[in-house]
């Protein structure tokens, strides 16, 4: 058996013995005048942007951490048909970039919850509440008052700001909810999930939050449709799913009402979405799904729309003011393709985002909008077992186990249900098809579902005042250096006194040079 499995690794490895990468990049020189023009791009950035961000822009990665970030580049590089490593994202594209330390106050390994808080909030919180300090204890209601925290989205409502949310998950998921909620318990999507008590107290739930908190939100767009509607109320789209309200509400109707006078629409599909004219548009409310969206390969792409067309909607709409905007943006599924131990689906998902990323920049400037892309915590996801260049980012490592002598994907995570044991050893790889959508990567520990991991996350950065996102910062800094950038919030003291008067020379930089060969440009 070992002897087959010499053959096999041999075998694999001389399938690949031809050297596979360009030709080019065996030159010396490539590789020198590459990072001779990167050199001079650098030395741009010793002119700081430092105008006044009219517009901010907030692109969150649920759960993509820094290998999820670098196997999302390989994978739009190979759906592009490159190699993949070469290839650069969107985010890559950002001048800046500083690591962000994800704990909550009470925890190692962070939840969406608490991160939320931080990066929206300023403060970090407890794991499972929203919009609430460390003060407040998860599921205790009665330590909610006096304990709310208030977001970046309302201190841009409140300097007069547009502003707007878009996630690929329900509107009042963790990430969503904290730029207007304040609760004690993140899972509180509506009363129907919350204990008696807890209503009795008084606590609201965050659908109910996001209508009555900040009812001026001008854009609303993802899922959770039947957070919004009473128990006997049959979604518009799938009529055996019923609205979980038990007060009675149906806060769709109640939104349509208050905004029906003030531009307001409310849409359910995608066709709608994208008949609406965003120049006639004030608020709008796009609800896709009763729950979270589809995976953007699962996507029915005549009915919901691709995350990349929300956030050219929402931008077109929020543009409409003068004084400028905030969008938080979610790639929320992210998240919940790794949690089922499916990287297939967690890594398109990142690609979807990244080009939505893409999009927005077409649609703003960086002399004017501050633009962050980030996550609120990674995952226990890997890849690893010295892959070839090239090598599919779902494939297998070149050799076998030499162990227990069978075949593994480069992907693996440490812990979740891709556990398997067959007769009491691991399941050989190349008995399945480890290359479909919901393929359930090897983890080293059975769990129904996979966890976070605790590693510091990326954060890149372009525009206005980019540059004050450096070094490796707590995740709560975020925020504030956004508001310092657009003047609102606490920061306007610099502003009043004409320290951050918006300069001519104070540019943002230039985009790298022409690549070097058409190969390279057409990765």
């Amino acid at each position: 058996m070992k002897a087959l499995a010499l053959l096999l690794s041999c075998l694999l490895w001389g399938s690949l013995a031809k050297p596979k990468f360009p030709e080019e990049e065996k030159n010396p020189s490539f590789w020198n005048t590459w990072a001779q023009r990167t050199l001079k791009d650098a030395l741009t950035l010793q002119v700081l942007n430092r105008n006044i961000a009219k517009n901010l822009i907030l692109f969150l990665g649920d759960g993509m951490g820094v290998p999820t970030v670098t196997a999302a580049r390989i994978l739009k590089g190979q759906l592009n048909g490159c190699y993949g490593e070469e290839v650069q994202l969107e985010m890559d594209k950002f001048p800046y970039v500083a690591l962000a330390k994800t704990y909550n106050t009470d925890a190692q390994v962070a939840d969406s919850a608490g991160t939320a808080t931080a990066y929206l909030c300023g403060v970090k919180a407890n794991e499972g509440t929203v919009g609430v300090s460390a003060a407040a204890i998860r599921g205790q209601c009665n330590t909610t008052q006096g304990n709310e925290v208030t977001s970046i989205l309302k201190w841009a409502k409140d300097a007069g700001k547009s502003v707007g949310i878009v996630t690929t998950t329900r509107v009042n998921h963790a990430t969503p909810s904290a730029a207007y909620a304040h609760c004690v318990d993140r899972d509180w999507y509506s009363d129907g999930e919350m204990p008696p008590e807890a209503v009795q107290a008084g606590c609201k739930d965050i659908a109910r939050q996001l209508m009555e908190n900040i009812p001026n939100i001008n854009v609303i767009m993802g899922g959770g449709r039947k957070y919004m509607l009473p128990e006997n109320t049959s979604d518009v789209e799938y009529p055996s799913t019923r609205g979980t309200r038990k007060d009675g509400r149906n806060l769709i109707e109640e939104w349509v009402d208050r905004t029906k006078d003030k531009r307001g629409y409310y849409v359910w599909n995608k066709k709608d979405l994208l008949s609406i004219n965003p120049s006639s548009v004030d608020y709008l409310m796009g609800l896709f799904e009763p729950g979270d969206l589809p995976y953007d390969l699962e996507r029915n792409t005549s009915m919901d729309p691709s995350l990349t067309e929300m956030v050219e909607v929402a931008v077109k709409i929020l543009k409409n003011n003068p004084e400028g905007f905030y969008l938080l943006v979610e790639g929320g599924r992210i998240d919940h393709g790794h949690h089922e131990g499916k990287a297939k689906q967690a890594l398109h998902e990142a690609v979807e985002m990244d080009r939505a990323i893409g999009h927005a920049g077409l649609l703003t400037s960086p002399h004017d909008t501050l633009t962050v892309v980030t996550a609120d915590h990674s995952h226990v996801f890997d890849f690893g077992g010295y892959t070839r260049r090239g090598n599919s980012i779902f494939g297998l490592a070149p050799v076998v186990s030499d162990v227990d002598q069978k075949p593994f994907t480069a992907i693996l995570y440490g812990n979740g249900p891709g556990f398997k044991l067959v007769n009491g050893s691991r399941v050989n790889v190349s008995t399945v098809d480890y290359q479909q959508n919901n393929y359930q990567a090897q983890a080293a520990v059975p769990l129904r579902m996979e966890t976070h991991g605790g590693e510091d996350v990326a954060v890149f950065s372009r525009g206005p005042m980019a540059h004050l996102l450096h070094g490796v910062q707590e995740q709560n800094y975020i925020p504030h250096v956004m508001a310092y950038a657009a003047c609102i919030g606490q920061n306007k003291d610099h502003c009043q006194k004409g320290n951050s008067a918006v300069r001519s020379s104070a540019l943002a930089p230039p985009t790298l040079g022409l690549v070097i060969t058409v190969t390279w440009l057409l990765c």
